[in-house]
C-alpha cells in the first residue's frame, strides 16, 4: 500500500510535468507521439485540443491546489484497497482524468474502461509514474472483479449504467451542459472569454456553453462579436461538416437563425445545442430566471456569468475547473472514502 504523501508528491511530479512541456526536449517525444496517435484514432482530439487540456491540468496538479483539494478530506491510509471499475466518456481529451486521480489519492485502484476513441492519452499517462502503474489496470471487455463504479455516458448509456450497476455503490453521469447568464455589464473582453467557453474544444466538452440567457433587447452582434476571434475554427474539417450539416437541417426545417459563417444562433428553450450552434433565450428579471435554472439543474453542468448567480464562474473558465469542481456537483473523492 502506497502512503498518502507519495500519491501526493506523484501527483505534483504529473502536475509539473504538464507544466515544463517543451518541443524542444527529448524527454516529450513520447508525449507528443501519443498525442499524434490520440489525433489518429480521433480525429477531434488535434495537437491544439489536446495541449489546452494538458496546459489545463498542469495548472490544476500544482501543490497549492492539491493541497488545497485534498485537505477538505480525512484521507486514511487505506489498509483495504478497493477496486474502482471507471468507465469514461472520451469526447475531449483526459476528460476522464479527474475520476482516476481521484482513485489514486483515496488508495483505492482503478480499473480503467477507456472510450473506444480515447484509448491512448490515459494509458500514456498512466506509465509515466510506476505508482500510477501499480494502482491502475485496464479493461478492453467485460468489467469483472470491482467494488464500486463511476461511469460517464450519454443519457442512454446512464440507463443502461443504472440498471447493469445497481447493486454497485455508483457514480452514473449523463449528458450536461454548459450556460451562460448576460445581464449587459460585459466587457469586451468578457465576450471573447465567452466565445472560448462555447468553441474550446470544438464545444464538445459538457462544460462548454450550449445555452445563452440574455435581458431583454441585447444584440446578437455582441456574442458574434466574442466569437470573431475563433473564426479558423471552421478550417477544421470535422467541425465544418458538424456546422454545415447543421446549418441544412435549420433551412429545411425552417428554423429561424442568426450565423456568421462559422457559429449559428438560434432561439430555443433546450439546454443541448448541436456542435457549431447555440441557444438562446430572454429572461425577464433575475430572480426569476434563478428559478428556472433550479428546475433545469440536472441538466446544467456549470453556469458562467457575472451576475449573481450561487455557484456561477468567471467568462473563460468554463473548461478551466478546480481539482474541487466535481462533475455533476458530486463529491467523488467524498464517495470514495466513504467506501
Amino acid at each position: 500500500m502506497t502512503e498518502l504523501k507519495n500519491r501526493i508528491k506523484a501527483l505534483e511530479n504529473l502536475g509539473n510535468y504538464f507544466s515544463d512541456i517543451s518541443d524542444k526536449d527529448s524527454q516529450y517525444d513520447p508525449l507528443f507521439d501519443a498525442i499524434e496517435r490520440a489525433n489518429l484514432q480521433n480525429g477531434w482530439f488535434q495537437r491544439e485540443a489536446c495541449m489546452e487540456a494538458i496546459q489545463s491540468w498542469g495548472a490544476a496538479l500544482q501543490p497549492k491546489n492539491i493541497s488545497q483539494w485534498i485537505n477538505q478530506y480525512q484521507i486514511n491510509e487505506n489498509n483495504s484497497p478497493k477496486t474502482i471499475a471507471v468507465i469514461m466518456a472520451g469526447n475531449i481529451p483526459l476528460v476522464g482524468l479527474h475520476d482516476l486521480i481521484s482513485i489514486w489519492i483515496s488508495g483505492n485502484r482503478a480499473l480503467v474502461k477507456c472510450a473506444t476513441k480515447d484509448s491512448v492519452l490515459i494509458p500514456f499517462i498512466v506509465e509515466i509514474n510506476p505508482l500510477f502503474q501499480s494502482l491502475t489496470s485496464f479493461s478492453d471487455g467485460k468489467l469483472e472483479g470491482f467494488d464500486a463504479v463511476i461511469a460517464t455516458g450519454s443519457n442512454n448509456a446512464a440507463r443502461y449504467f443504472d440498471y447493469y450497476f445497481s447493486k454497485y455503490p455508483h457514480i452514473i453521469r449523463k449528458n450536461r451542459n454548459g450556460v451562460a447568464i448576460l445581464d449587459g455589464s460585459e466587457t469586451e473582453e468578457d465576450m471573447k472569454n465567452l466565445g472560448r467557453d462555447i468553441l474550446q474544444y470544438y464545444g464538445l466538452g459538457c462544460r462548454n456553453v450550449s445555452k445563452l440567457y440574455l435581458p431583454e433587447g441585447f444584440a446578437l452582434d455582441l456574442i458574434f462579436k466574442g466569437l470573431y476571434p475563433y473564426a479558423n475554427i471552421i478550417e477544421m474539417n470535422k467541425y465544418a461538416n458538424n456546422y454545415d450539416y447543421n446549418k441544412a437541417v435549420y433551412l429545411i426545417s425552417e428554423f429561424d437563425f442568426k450565423e456568421n459563417g462559422f457559429f449559428i444562433l438560434r432561439e430555443n428553450q433546450a439546454i443541448s445545442s448541436p456542435i457549431g450552434t447555440g441557444n438562446y433565450e430572454f429572461y425577464e428579471g433575475l430572480e426569476q430566471l434563478k428559478k428556472h435554472l433550479l428546475d433545469q439543474q440536472e441538466n446544467i453542468q456549470c453556469i458562467v456569468s457575472n451576475a449573481d448567480i450561487e455557484g456561477a464562474i468567471s467568462f473563460g473558465q468554463a473548461q478551466i475547473p478546480n481539482l474541487w469542481d466535481y462533475a455533476d456537483g458530486v463529491d467523488t473523492l467524498e464517495f470514495l472514502n466513504r467506501l
